[in-house]
Formats: C-alpha cells, sequence, structure tokens
C-alpha cells in the first residue's frame, strides 16, 4: 500500500489534492454534499494504490534463451513467460527488456491486461554483430491502474546471458604441413625397410593407446616408449594469434582484428574436426587446449581483445616452451624486421604457416604509405619462405575460404616467391 502510494501519478497527487481542498471547504461551510465528493476524490487513488501495488508484488516471469551461444550474425531466440499469481486482474503493463546495445535495440511491448492466474508469452530475436559475452534482461514491468492514478515500475533479475563468438567459416580438406595421419603407406613402406625395431619411437605421454607400446625400446631405455609415426592421434596443431593492439587498422564488425579473430576461430575448428589436437595461444593470458572442449575454446575468443601491452616476445617465448613437433599456424599482423626473426624460430622447420594481414590495407592511405606496406609485407614473406614457412598474405576484402588453398602450397616448389611478388604487385 505504501509503495503504491510512492507511484502515485500527477493525476492521483491532483486528486488528493482537490480531496483535501474539498475536504476544507466543506467543513468551513458547512456542506455535506462537498464532503461525500472529498471522500469520493480520496478513496480513488487510494484504491489505485492498493490495487497497482499487489499486482505489481504478485507477477511472475521466466526467461529462455536458445542457444546459448551463437556466432557472429545469427540469431538467438529470447522467450519471456509473464504469469499473474494474483487475485486480481492487472491493468495496462508496459514491457521493456533491457539489452546492451550490441544486441541491438530494446525491445517494448504492451500488454492491455493479465487476468487471474493468467499467463501470456512474448518472443523476440536478437542477431548480435559483435562478440562478447552479453547480459540478457532485466525485464521491467511498468503497471498501471486503468484510471493512470498509479503507476509502479518493476524489475525482474537478469537470469541469462548470451555469448556471441566469432563467425566460423567452412573451410576445404588441404594437403598441411605437419599432418602425420594419412601417410599410411609410406608407414608400411618405412617399417618393412628399416624393421620394427627402427620404428621411431618417443616418450608415453597420458592418453596415449596402450596398444602402441614399443616393448623394446621401453625395456632399452627403462621409459615406457610408444611409436611416433603409429599414432593417429599424434597430428597436433597451434594457432599463434597476435592481440597486439598497434597492429591493427579498422574499427567494430570490419576491423582487420575481428577478420583475424574470425580466421582463428574458423582455422581451429577446421583442424580439430581434421584429428588434430589444437592449442591456441593469444594474448597474455590465453592458452587453451582443444581437450577442454571446443565450446570453451570458442568462449575464449568471444572474449579477446586488442592489447595495448602485449610484446611478441612473450608471446614467442610462450608458444615455444610447450610447442613440440606440429604445425604451427600464426596469424600476424606487420612485423618489423625483429619480429620476423622471432616468429622464424616457432615450431620446426616445413610445418609452419603465416597468414601475414596487411592491416593498413583497412585504411585508406595514401600511395607512398601503401607502398610502404606492401613492401614491409613483402620482406616479410620473403625471410619466413626463406625458413620453410608457407606464407598466406591477407588484404582487406579477402575472404579465408578462398585464400585457405594457399597452405597447401610448398614454398621450395615457387609458391612462397609467387606469394611475395603477389604482394609485392599489389602497391603498384
Amino acid at each position: 500500500m505504501f509503495e503504491g502510494l510512492r507511484g502515485l501519478t500527477t493525476r492521483g497527487r491532483s486528486f488528493l489534492a482537490a480531496a483535501l481542498a474539498a475536504a476544507v471547504s466543506a467543513v468551513l461551510l458547512g456542506e455535506q454534499d462537498l464532503l461525500r465528493v472529498a471522500v469520493l476524490l480520496a478513496v480513488l487513488p487510494l484504491l489505485a494504490a492498493f490495487y497497482v501495488g499487489r499486482t505489481r508484488a504478485r507477477l511472475e516471469c521466466d526467461r529462455e534463451v536458445g542457444p546459448h551461444r551463437i556466432p557472429v550474425g545469427a540469431g538467438a531466440r529470447v522467450l519471456l513467460r509473464l504469469r499473474n499469481v494474483s487475485r486480481l486482474p492487472t491493468g495496462t503493463l508496459l514491457l521493456e527488456d533491457m539489452l546492451p546495445y550490441a544486441l541491438g535495440s530494446r525491445p517494448r511491448v504492451v500488454l492491455d491486461r493479465l487476468g487471474v492466474h493468467q499467463a501470456n508469452s512474448i518472443a523476440y530475436t536478437v542477431r548480435p554483430e559483435l562478440r562478447g559475452r552479453y547480459p540478457v534482461g532485466p525485464l521491467h514491468i511498468r503497471v498501471t491502474d486503468p484510471f493512470g492514478l498509479c503507476e509502479l515500475t518493476h524489475s525482474f533479475a537478469p537470469g541469462d546471458r548470451l555469448t556471441v563468438v566469432p563467425r566460423i567459416v567452412a573451410l576445404q580438406a588441404v594437403a598441411l604441413p605437419g599432418n602425420r595421419a594419412g601417410a599410411g603407406r609410406s608407414r608400411i613402406r618405412s617399417v618393412a625397410v628399416h624393421g620394427e625395431d627402427d620404428t621411431a619411437t618417443r616418450e608415453y605421454r597420458r592418453g596415449d593407446d596402450l596398444r602402441r607400446v614399443h616393448w623394446k625400446s621401453t625395456a632399452r631405455t627403462g621409459e615406457l616408449m610408444v611409436r611416433r609415426e603409429e599414432q593417429p592421434g599424434e597430428n597436433r596443431a597451434t594457432i599463434v594469434l597476435d592481440t597486439r593492439a598497434g597492429s591493427h587498422c579498422g574499427e567494430g564488425p570490419t576491423a582487420s582484428f575481428e577478420w583475424m579473430v574470425s580466421a582463428a576461430a574458423s582455422i581451429a575448428v577446421h583442424l580439430r574436426q581434421a584429428g588434430f589436437q589444437v592449442r591456441l595461444v593469444a594474448g597474455d593470458n590465453i592458452d587453451v587446449a582443444s581437450e577442454q572442449g571446443e565450446g570453451h575454446l570458442l568462449d575464449q575468443l568471444a572474449d579477446i581483445r586488442p592489447e595495448h601491452r602485449h610484446d611478441l616476445t612473450r608471446l614467442v617465448e610462450r608458444v615455444r616452451r610447450r610447442t613440440d613437433s606440429g604445425l604451427v599456424v600464426a596469424l600476424l599482423g606487420p612485423l618489423t624486421p625483429a619480429d620476423t626473426e622471432l616468429v622464424t624460430g616457432l615450431g620446426s622447420a616445413g610445418a609452419g604457416v603465416a597468414f601475414l594481414i596487411d592491416s593498413f590495407s583497412w585504411l585508406d592511405l595514401p600511395d607512398h604509405a601503401r607502398a610502404e606496406s606492401a613492401q614491409s609485407l613483402a620482406d616479410g614473406t620473403r625471410v619466413l619462405a626463406r625458413r620453410g614457412w608457407r606464407i598466406v598474405p591477407v588484404r582487406h576484402g579477402d575472404d579465408l575460404a578462398t585464400i585457405w588453398p594457399r597452405v597447401a602450397q610448398h614454398p621450395a616448389g615457387g609458391a612462397g616467391r609467387a606469394v611475395t611478388a603477389e604482394t609485392v604487385g599489389s602497391r603498384r
């Protein structure tokens, strides 16, 4: 009741002021009829306050968001179920669900009334264009009486969160460096020529199949050893993501950084489906393996942001500390000669793929600045190609699915020179 009085509108307060004036006039003039009018004017807003206050306290709301994890550009459906558990019908209800700007405008719905124990459902769709984790809600309900004398707002606690992960691009299967699977004939030929005792072995790791244990090597070394070449699940890939803020240009969903994050997510999903054990290393804090689940990996990419204090040296050291033989996919922004030398130390020779993003192509630069950017990219391409890296230059407007087959081009076969020539030619 007292909470309802605090929600009296200007009209309701005017009724109370008129009732007070009529009551004083009735006493001074001795008019009984005027006193009855004063009582009527006072009772109406009081009844409205009681009615609205009671109705507000007896509303329940359930929320469903599905799915809870969506890629950028996809839609998620939000369903609200509102029930009136009061013994009185409600008046007009104005519903407004609070959403962050990245999820679009706030939906507003007007309900005429909810009867006793009546329920109603409202559904809407959000289609975010930015990565991140977003709260959905709370729901604000404005309750009023039929005469507009009292109005109260009630907020329900937010019940869900929506995770928006990077957009996933489908990639075709290509011959990848560092892929130990699929070489069955050469593997059988190697065993037949050199013999079973000469099979390459390594130390046992947790999760290895015990049927692959090489007992003679185990007896000779005193440690449990397994056949390296007969481990079809041994394919490993490390994805390195350059998060230096100074290496990226553009804003919003079309920025070079967003292209790189989407590419990292697409490559990680593709390699995991191809049987690789994927590890993602990015920034100063992100180091996640695919064994924790694809969803966990994508959730890490949903939160990643450019870092102003990020150092490429620390990133390379973190990668080299835990990376053994296997494929290394590096997504890098513009590199200085010192940065290029650092990157060449990643992974093993012949098993590295570098996506060199010309982030300055996201800007409208003058011709001389564009030429300098292209020359710097060409210099880095030549250095990495000489070290056995497969280079994929990326410019604004390039589609990942279109340029992905270039990772199968071996630099020794001239692909590195062709890519370099293409990069240098872009500044003409």
